[in-house]
């Protein structure tokens, strides 16, 4: 598997088990282990209301977001990567669906790849 292909494996990865979170649908405590190995130590995260995130406030967030969506779907658009050996940038469009609501962003992401995996470094969200 090549850098490009690792780093669209994580976002979609990363986002089927977000909407699974959200929904409350499997084990909490292996999806918990399973969303947070994906980001680097140094993860930070820009939210589309330019609040900053770390990995830290991040995995203490996401408790109390566990089954609180059980509708909620998550779709990706238009995921566009570009990859050198050891990093990688990637933009996608992501939309969040609860019954009739419907939020869209537009993300930036950075990514330290590793022989393995791709580990998010960064993420930036603008409202669309």
């Amino acid at each position: 598997m090549n850098n490009t292909e690792k780093i669209i494996r994580e976002i979609k990865e990363f986002h089927i088990d977000i909407e699974a979170w959200f929904r409350g649908k499997e084990d909490q405590e292996n999806l918990y282990e399973k969303l947070l190995y994906g980001f680097h130590e140094d993860f930070k995260m820009i939210t589309g209301n330019n609040d900053t995130i770390t990995l830290a406030a991040f995995s203490e967030w996401l408790p109390g977001a566990y089954g609180q969506f059980p509708n909620r779907k998550i779709v990706l658009e238009d995921i566009e990567v570009y990859a050198t050996e050891n990093h990688g940038l990637a933009s996608y469009i992501e939309i969040q669906t609860t019954g009739s609501t419907v939020t869209q962003r537009k993300s930036s992401a950075v990514f330290v790849i590793d022989e393995e995996r791709a580990f998010w470094l960064q993420l930036i969200e603008k409202w669309i």
